[in-house]
């Protein structure tokens, strides 16, 4: 046998394309928005949470509510800053009367910080949580007072 008739029935080994693992060939980036609604959603999942932002901006947000393709923001009462491996969380809550707040505090962060790594892969460095009203059982909302008295 010549030796460009072993060379031809050699088994051939395919040629490696692009080299390394395929979840290093490029970037994968996360918009705040994206962390945002997603930790806004995991928030609000805590029993013991009534609402998510100021007052002014849960008004803001029930006219939103009434006009049409307005929509409930998922993003409303949270704020993130967003780098390529970290992220860190800002969260303005309204919670129920009678629950212990250091409690909820800890269950938002806990639920806040699950959802967040396991949906991006990001490392939630803080969750810092501004307590800024308390839903006492005799208040109406915001959505029920924006709503006109005479139809």
């Amino acid at each position: 046998m010549s030796e460009s008739q072993q060379h031809a029935e050699a088994p051939r080994t395919p040629a490696k394309r692009g080299g390394g693992d395929p979840a290093t060939r490029g970037r994968t980036t996360i918009a705040d928005g994206v962390v945002e609604k997603i930790a806004g959603l995991a928030a609000r999942d805590v029993i013991g949470v009534h609402a998510m932002g100021s007052g002014f901006a849960r008004t803001l947000g029930a006219v939103r509510d009434r006009v049409p393709g307005g929509g409930r923001s998922a993003t409303q009462g949270v704020k993130a800053e967003v780098g390529e491996v970290q992220t860190a969380l800002d969260l303005e809550i309204v919670v129920v009367y009678g629950v212990a707040i250091a409690d909820v505090a800890r269950s938002v962060r806990e639920n806040v910080i699950s959802a967040v790594e396991r949906m991006t892969g990001l490392e939630v460095v803080e969750v810092n949580i501004a307590v800024s009203d308390v839903k006492l059982p005799d208040e109406a909302d915001e959505e029920e007072e924006a709503e006109p008295r005479l139809q």
